[in-house]
């Protein structure tokens, strides 16, 4: 388990008391005590039929309102630090947020040739893949601080994918949110989307290819579906990642980071989320 703490600073114009409705005066440092949030990420375990998966969920302990949920899933390298990372950053915005394991057991690759074959295992068994991401919605809902009636997902690269074909079978969800993800999909968009749907993406991404976007675009359009995409200019595939430069140098591969993209895509999220959420 790991905590994390932000603190919050509180001005006060004049007096630098509060006074509540008993009269009673606190001290800054009481209200400011009272008002630090305090961040929790810790392990999670379940399971499907056949697969157990190792998540990892991010909330504010100190916040005893329920909050909006959010499913993160990640890259084709499977469940990492940087799929926690972006967990404990939706925390930090007030979500309790569930990063779930597609793979099974926390499997992670190394190696693009791993990470590949892992990717494939869960799209050519459509029926597994479901069954694991309903398992995590079932998880992420399951959680006292969790406001049912608003639920999100975030995917990156293969999760986007994953996100993406999620919504399109019309899974019950409220807003999906997809960075430097694929749009040629196991599923391609259908009637019955209930999801608001972002698309970050790269322009310069090379594995997604321009036909595969128009495609896209033409099958949500077909069946009226809300979503907006965005195609960052000179951003490349894992724009958002710091460590798309090393891993893309290491493995002759078309990556690297983006900080404005990275930046303006989850300034996008945000507006989704507190679009929908509200």
């Amino acid at each position: 388990m790991k905590t994390f703490t932000l603190k919050v600073f509180v001005n006060f114009a004049l007096t630098g008391l509060l006074i509540s409705c008993s009269g009673e005066k606190k001290s800054v440092e009481a209200d400011e005590k009272e008002l630090t949030p305090k961040y929790i990420g810790e392990e999670v375990e379940y399971s499907t039929d056949s697969t157990k998966m190792i998540g990892y969920i991010a909330y504010d302990s100190n916040n005893d309102n329920q909050r909006p949920g959010v499913l993160v899933i990640h890259e084709w390298w499977g469940h990492n630090e940087y799929t926690r990372e972006r967990a404990d950053m939706l925390a930090e915005l007030g979500y309790v947020a569930l990063a779930i394991d597609m793979y099974g057991d926390g499997k992670a690759a190394t190696h693009p040739d791993d990470a590949q074959k892992f990717m494939m295992s869960v799209f050519s068994n459509m029926d597994e893949a479901t069954a694991r991401f309903t398992k995590a919605l079932e998880v992420l809902k399951a959680n006292p601080k969790v406001d049912t009636s608003n639920i999100g997902v975030i995917g990156y690269c293969f999760g986007g994918s994953v996100a993406l074909t999620m919504a399109n079978m019309g899974i019950d969800m409220d807003a999906v949110a997809a960075f430097h993800s694929g749009v040629q999909l196991p599923v391609m968009p259908q009637e019955g989307i209930k999801a608001k749907v972002l698309v970050c993406n790269g322009a310069a991404d090379p594995f997604v290819s321009n036909q595969s976007v128009k495609a896209y675009k033409a099958a949500m359009d077909s069946v009226n579906a809300d979503y907006k995409y965005i195609a960052y200019d000179s951003a490349k595939h894992a724009f958002t990642s710091q460590a798309a430069d090393s891993m893309g140098a290491k493995f002759g591969l078309p990556l690297a980071y983006n900080e404005e993209a990275d930046k303006k895509s989850w300034e996008e999220m945000k507006n989704l989320f507190e679009e929908v959420f509200e």
